[in-house]
């Protein structure tokens, strides 16, 4: 059940190769139970409703992995990337509208 913070298949289709350049290499032991949409879903959705990581709807993935992953992209300076990568493809897009206004 999608909530108001998941990422559409739009989003997820911008964000997805961005990701893969942006986030830290992980030492894998076993395949992830959980995809990066999943986890980015967890995250929005407590970024977004600002409740407590433990209280994540049982549909996403469980918190601790949710939180794990947030604070491991946050320390490695993830999020920032992803966030100036986008800012940036944004930035552009307003200077190719006619006008430069929209």
């Amino acid at each position: 059940m999608p909530y108001q913070s998941s990422l559409t298949d739009e989003e997820w289709k911008i964000l997805e190769p961005l990701l893969l350049k942006s986030l830290p290499p992980k030492k894998q032991t076993r395949p992830s139970n959980w995809s990066k949409r999943e986890i980015l879903d967890g995250i929005f959705y407590q970024l977004k409703n600002g409740c407590n990581w433990q209280d994540l709807p049982k549909d996403l993935p469980p918190y601790s992995t949710v939180y794990w992953h947030y604070k491991q992209w946050r320390e490695a300076g993830a999020i920032e990337k992803l966030i100036f990568v986008l800012h940036g493809q944004v930035r552009e897009q307003v200077k190719k509208k006619p006008n430069g206004r929209g």
